[in-house]
């Protein structure tokens, strides 16, 4: 660009005319959406005058003889419509993000140089980085190298010209190197809506065991074993509802089949989608879903999706949810199918939700989430306590004072007993040891629940 009137247009025509007198020639445009933006929706004339002039060069009365162009951009649609046809940019090509394949191919040629020992295995971290793109995957291998930089840096006199040739032999890149480097550098494809996964594993969710086994089968059996889904020409479910009391552990479950699955995980807030401008709320939509089908295998988990999707015909206000609904609606079940990527929702008011959703295609299985019995409420106690000092703890006795309790208020309860031992004991500093849980403290606990559970079921009057 130039700040004299025509002095953008002669600078462009002269590339092409030294392209063309040096021919067989390559002009490459880089970031092309800068300077040949939408005619209309641009105010600046240079802008207009420089895309016209773009035009004419490569599809003008002359030939451009043997010279290419080739452009690169990644907002393909900010670039003026006139540019995308034959005779001006013949082809368009899609660099995605690297499959697995790609990954392991584009770590090897990173780490060819490397010292790395043999416990690396590269194509175990091809398959944990998914949503990487080439330059997350070489700031990966550099943090990597990095890391075991760090540890002979000590043995280092910083004041020699030279680091002795022994000292050089001590660096080896290892797997916890690599572990360590995944926990800075982020995948681009997911950097504004990825959520780390949790260190939540099935064995922290207590009981619910064919629960358990249906969403295996739903969600990691297809991720996992797509061959075979497509073998036996099986086709997996493109949305799980989660649906149950307070309490029951629905979004640790999802947290739970985030871990499992070794996916990506995009977890979304109903509220936080929800805006006042018009079309920010379903262009939200549409970034979830993109960003998901780009970091396929992925997971969609939509917690309290009652406030997002309410029925329609309910909305008398700006309709916004009515709109998003519909943008659902069309991600899930539309022309543009989704591949590797399940969506999962939680609620406890299933009632709420728009029935179009509630169809197969869109939320095939609906799962209620329901209280634990008394085989859940035992596990989850076990859960609870297996890290707390216990002394003498009738757990069957536990388990039949705690029926109808959620998993929350079994959380609740162990917690509350594990601060009433700390209180006899608060003053004693030096001597921790001492400090047991008793079947005293957890009774208190459920009683001081109930008790809470009473009141917050009796009818108000704040008159």
């Amino acid at each position: 660009m130039g700040k004299y009137h025509g002095e953008s247009e002669e600078r462009m025509r002269s590339i092409f005319e030294e392209a063309k007198k040096n021919a067989p020639s390559v002009i490459f445009i880089d970031e092309i959406d800068s300077i040949a933006p939408k005619r209309d929706e641009v105010s600046g004339e240079v802008e207009k005058r420089v895309v016209s002039q773009l035009l004419t060069l490569m599809d003008g009365l002359n030939s451009r003889g043997k010279v290419v162009v080739i452009a690169a951009t990644n907002r393909p649609d900010s670039i003026d419509g006139a540019l995308r046809r034959p005779g001006r940019f013949d082809r368009e090509m899609e660099i995605g993000i690297p499959d697995k394949k790609g990954r392991y191919d584009i770590l090897r040629i990173h780490t060819q140089g490397m010292p790395m020992e043999e416990s690396v295995d590269l194509d175990y971290i091809s398959k944990v980085t998914h949503g990487f793109v080439g330059a997350d995957l070489q700031a990966l291998s550099k943090e990597a190298a990095m890391g075991a930089l760090r540890r002979i840096i000590p043995e280092v006199d910083l004041e020699q010209d030279r680091i002795p040739s022994d000292t050089l032999q001590k660096i080896r890149i290892t797997s916890e190197d690599f572990r360590e480097a995944l926990r800075e550098v982020r995948p681009s494809a997911l950097r504004e809506v990825l959520v780390q996964v949790p260190d939540v594993s099935w064995d922290d969710v207590g009981g619910l065991a064919q629960l358990k086994t249906e969403l295996q089968e739903s969600i990691e059996w297809p991720l996992k074993h797509t061959k075979a889904f497509k073998f036996v020409g099986a086709e997996p479910p493109h949305g799980i509802l989660l649906h149950g009391p307070p309490g029951t552990g629905k979004t640790l479950i999802a947290k739970a089949l985030a871990h499992e699955t070794n996916s990506n995980f995009i977890s979304i807030k109903g509220p936080a989608l929800l805006s006042k401008w018009v079309g920010e709320s379903e262009k939200g939509v549409r970034e979830i879903f993109r960003k998901a089908r780009q970091a396929a295998p992925c997971v969609i988990f939509f917690d309290e999706i009652d406030s997002l999707t309410p029925a329609r015909g309910t909305d008398t206000g700006t309709h916004v949810t009515e709109n998003v609904v519909s943008q659902i609606l069309s991600e899930m079940d539309g022309l543009e199918e989704l591949h590797d990527v399940v969506v999962v929702a939680a609620t406890n008011r299933p009632d709420m939700i728009d029935s179009a959703l509630l169809r197969p295609g869109r939320f095939d299985k609906v799962i209620e989430v329901p209280n634990p019995d008394a085989n859940g409420r035992r596990q989850i106690l076990q859960i609870h306590t297996k890290k707390k000092p216990l002394e003498n703890i009738d757990l069957e006795q536990l388990v039949k004072d705690t029926d109808g309790f959620a998993g929350a208020d079994l959380y609740s309860i162990c917690n509350a007993a594990a601060m009433s031992a700390l209180r006899r004991h608060v003053h004693d500093n030096d001597d921790v040891q001492n400090i047991l849980i008793t079947q005293k403290d957890l009774t208190d606990a459920i009683m001081i629940h109930k008790e809470r559970l009473n009141f917050e079921s009796k009818p108000k009057n704040f008159a």
